[in-house]
């Protein structure tokens, strides 16, 4: 399936920018059943100073914002060619080696609630597959996705507390829970083409497995499926923060206000 993509990001700040510096994971990547065709991305009230891969392979985009901005913009677009892995992304890469997604992490530490959630959850006889669908499942019934009630800091606790969230949410719970389970497990951000629109809501999330046998599976627990040809992975991490796709600092002002503006359409190839 070949997807186009067209992100923009604008945030206004409350008064001219001193200095600031932000840190963007707004580039898709090269990885078992994606192709990059074509990516681009442009600034306005910003300047890019250096891009690198870090140690998950996602690509990071250094930019600054320039002094005396009370506004920065950042246009995102490009093709990007996608197969039906069945959710199957396969062999471990990057620098951060497969223990490093056991460990827990301020948002994803399992507390009372998660582990009463694991021991709902039914064990397949035909595999550690179905077993995570399970509690992706079990995730979905005590979980309500309703938007506009967490936050960036909402804890994986919290929310099965809280007894609502969104697909962030969502994601931290089972990857704390994996985690509990001595399963490697790792947060995904990147796009989601809905079928009955071209402009999407927000970016996507989403969660990856490690299962022996099959490398990195992918569960999208908010929908209850494994990943298809209508996802883009843009980056990956231990949880949000590492896979965020737009972190940083400024000096000088507060963001005062953050539109998002996505559109997913599907292009046709030819023969």
């Amino acid at each position: 399936m070949r997807l186009a993509i067209s992100h923009t990001t604008r945030y206004r700040f409350t008064e001219p920018v001193a200095h600031g510096l932000q840190r963007l994971r707004l580039t898709p990547k090269a990885t078992q059943g994606q192709q990059i065709l074509d990516w681009s991305m442009e600034y306005s009230g910003a300047r890019e100073e250096i891009s690198y891969d870090d140690q998950n392979f996602n690509h990071v985009t250094l930019v600054s914002v320039r002094e005396g901005a009370s506004e920065v913009v950042i246009n995102c677009r490009g093709t990007v060619d996608t197969e039906d892995k069945a959710g199957v992304i396969g062999h471990h890469a990057g620098h951060l080696p497969l223990w490093g997604f056991l460990g827990h992490t301020p948002l994803t530490r399992p507390g009372s609630r998660v582990r009463q959630l694991l021991s709902s959850v039914e064990r397949s006889e035909e595999g550690m597959v179905p077993t995570l669908h399970n509690l992706s499942a079990a995730i979905r019934e005590r979980v309500a996705y309703e938007t506009g009630k967490t936050h960036v800091h909402t804890t994986a606790e919290d929310a099965l507390a809280d007894g609502f969230g969104v697909c962030q949410d969502h994601a931290h719970i089972f990857i704390a829970a994996a985690r509990a389970l001595e399963i490697p497990a790792r947060y995904v951000s990147g796009y989601l083409m809905m079928d009955d629109r071209v402009d999407q809501e927000a970016t996507h999330a989403w969660a990856e497995a490690y299962v022996q046998g099959l490398g990195w599976v992918g569960f999208d627990i908010s929908n209850g499926i494994s990943p298809d040809p209508r996802y883009v992975r843009v980056a990956t991490g231990r949880d949000y923060r590492d896979a965020a796709p737009v972190t940083g600092i400024s000096f000088g002002a507060v963001t005062e206000d953050l539109h998002v503006h996505l559109a997913v359409q599907q292009q046709t190839v030819e023969q």
